[in-house]
């Protein structure tokens, strides 16, 4: 029975830090998943409150599921995990039976659940969240009080601070299809094999002689026949879902020269996107360092656009407030703000290959590009910012070793 006690508080503990983690290390996007919920179910009211949901929820997985990993405050802390599956159960049971939203978000974008998928998953992790609270009086620490308080606070701490870090500047993990060395072209491409939506077509035609206006497939309509049909109207059904591309809806759409989507994909130079979804809301205080990155690119012989999605009305005001020396293109919303997690952001391209992404307020000096080639520079900052990733994470595993000690030397003292 030990066994089992402990396999329920291991199982919901990784879940619970997995899913507190992927959410919290891109609070954005759980901001936007949180804004189509309340969207959805007529609670637009709320949406000022997204950012902080996004934070709080994140952290209140990540630290119950510390605390149940690494047997802390238990008989607490399983309280806090029956109420989230109390809760979110329920929930999911509503997302699965109406569909307001297609993907729950309860792990991000590192992994992509339908809402049927995360009901069951939830009624699973719920057996276990009632087993871990039965027994809770049962799990005891070998560290104290103390230690167990200061374990925790430090986690979450760190937890926060890696929240806030992505939030200013951007997720130091990227799940999505735009991450940085992922091609844009095959991201758009169905896969050899896979199946594309499969429709059934109908074709109304009507007939010049009596009038009559008969439905037709695509096997059987009358298109020989002129003298006697007259085509009306059509229609499509959707018969069997296939294979979603994990790009499938970017379209950038100059303002004379129409769609350039396979322009900039194709084109074996640089290209640089200054990404601002919303102009009305991007954080004007970082438009100067990219109106001298366009600059730059021009003097440079680089093509660079603004990508926005909000209306031409907007784009004029803002170009003439901000100085900005280059155009817009437009695309739309929802896949800007999968592109990066910035408003405004910065992507560089080749081939529609992604080369780095900086947030606005990460956009370098021009003066840093002057006299190297800029895909080696995008080379070695990732590279730079990789090390340091590594270095920390270093640090963190040595940490939580040192913290683990003492448990495993009051074990073999009992």
């Amino acid at each position: 029975m030990r066994l089992v006690k402990n396999l329920c508080r291991i199982i919901v503990g990784i879940v619970f830090i997995y899913s507190g983690f992927v959410k919290g290390i891109d609070p954005l996007g759980s901001d936007y998943k949180f804004t189509d919920y309340f969207n959805a179910f007529g609670m637009g009211w709320m949406n000022a409150t997204t950012l902080f949901f996004s934070f709080a929820l994140s952290l209140a997985e990540f630290l119950i599921g510390i605390a149940l990993l690494f047997n802390l405050w238990v008989s607490r802390m399983a309280w806090g995990a029956l109420l989230f599956m109390a809760f979110f159960t329920p929930l999911t049971l509503v997302l699965a039976l109406t569909n307001p939203v297609s993907d729950c978000g309860c792990f991000g974008d590192a992994m992509i659940l339908t809402n049927w998928q995360t009901f069951w998953k939830n009624i699973i992790l719920l057996l276990l969240a009632i087993m871990i609270f039965v027994y809770r009086k049962e799990y005891k620490s070998s560290l104290s009080f103390m230690g167990q308080f200061s374990f925790l606070s430090l986690a979450g701490a760190g937890m926060l601070c890696l929240s806030i870090y992505c939030y200013r500047h951007l997720p130091v993990l990227d799940f999505r299809p735009y991450a940085v060395g992922k091609n844009i072209t095959e991201g758009m491409r169905l896969p050899e094999g896979a199946e594309p939506d499969q429709y059934e077509v109908t074709l109304k035609y009507k007939n010049k002689q009596t009038g009559e206006v008969r439905s037709f497939t695509e096997e059987n309509y009358p298109w020989q026949d002129t003298l006697n049909w007259e085509y009306e109207s059509s229609s499509e059904r959707l018969v069997k879902k296939g294979y979603i591309t994990p790009i499938h809806d970017l379209v950038i759409e100059h303002p004379t020269l129409g769609n350039i989507t396979e322009e900039i994909l194709e084109d074996d130079n640089h290209t640089i996107l200054a990404v601002a979804y919303n102009l009305n809301q991007s954080a004007t205080q970082y438009q100067p360092a990219i109106n001298r990155l366009a600059e730059y690119a021009r003097e440079k012989g680089i093509r660079f656009y603004g990508l926005t999605s909000s209306s031409e009305r907007d784009i004029e005001a803002y170009k003439k407030r901000n100085h900005v020396p280059y155009e817009f293109c437009t695309a739309d919303e929802i896949q800007l703000k999968t592109m990066i997690r910035s408003n405004p952001g910065v992507i560089i391209l080749r081939e529609g290959t992604i080369l780095d992404k900086w947030a606005g307020k990460d956009v370098p000096d021009v003066k840093e590009l002057q006299d190297t080639d800029l895909t080696a520079y995008c080379v070695y900052s990732r590279e730079q910012m990789q090390r340091i990733y590594l270095v920390y994470s270093i640090i963190l595993l040595f940490f939580v070793a040192y913290l683990l000690i003492p448990r495993r030397k009051g074990k073999r003292n009992n």
